[in-house]
């Protein structure tokens, strides 16, 4: 019996300019069983005034687990994701977009995978067998995701499938017992994966879906952040090799 409620967890979502995608994001999560676990779903939105404190209020009248932060601070993903992690009440997270190209029924697993006593994280992966990516995924994008996870797995040595993956579990004594996070764009999975010294990575299958609501934030700055991200963390492994 879990008495400590070590298996409740805290769901962050970063948001910006997402409202659209909320309602059947939550009510997805709604439907999902998870057992006897106690959670919560933080959504971290940086001021997006596109409505999703409305939308949010309405939904909370039937989700009580439902919260909504609007950030004020310097803005993106990365940040957003460690504010969130601030503000969890549970022992174990998951972070997830908003976009719905995430399946959070795909929590369960995760969920199991990370109780394993050796592992320190659980990623959802397009690139193992059983994982895939919306056929409608433009080819160029396609292509540039392939290309971001090769470039980190040769340059930083990461043996996993998909490393660039914003889907993740892990417990917050992992989180605590790592280095302090830096991240310099979205790419917050690979910076807890380097940081918190994260061994045993374990990989889930996913069904990755191209967003039908709002806009791509990929960009000529976000691929550069992307690079000055790695060349940061190569330095990291390095000086503490």
């Amino acid at each position: 019996m879990d008495t400590a409620g070590s298996k409740n967890f805290s769901i962050v979502i970063p948001t910006f300019h997402e409202a659209r995608n909320i309602p059947e994001l939550v009510k997805r999560i709604a439907h999902i069983d998870f057992g006897t676990r106690i959670f919560e779903v933080i959504l971290m939105d940086d001021d997006s005034q596109d409505g999703i404190e409305e939308i949010v209020e309405t939904l909370q009248g039937q989700y009580a687990w439902l919260k909504l932060i609007i950030r004020k601070g310097k803005k993106g993903l990365s940040e957003s994701v460690l504010e969130g992690f601030e503000q969890a009440n549970y022992p174990v997270w998951i972070v997830m977009d908003a976009d719905l190209s995430h399946p959070p029924e795909k929590i369960p697993e995760m969920l199991a995978a990370l109780a394993q006593s050796q592992v320190d994280l659980v990623i959802g992966s397009r690139y193992i067998h059983g994982g895939s990516s919306d056929e409608m995924w433009p080819i160029v994008r396609r292509a540039l995701s392939h290309l971001a996870a090769f470039v980190a797995r040769i340059v930083i040595g990461l043996s996993i499938n998909d490393p660039l993956s914003g889907f993740l579990a892990l417990k917050r004594e992992t989180f605590y017992a790592g280095a302090k996070l830096e991240p310099i764009g979205w790419k917050i999975g690979l910076e807890i994966m380097v940081k918190c010294r994260c061994k045993q990575i374990q990989e889930i299958p996913i069904h990755f879906t191209q967003r039908t609501q709002g806009a791509s934030k990929l960009s000529l700055k976000v691929i550069i952040n992307y690079l000055r991200h790695l060349s940061r963390l190569i330095k990291f492994k390095i000086s503490s090799a």
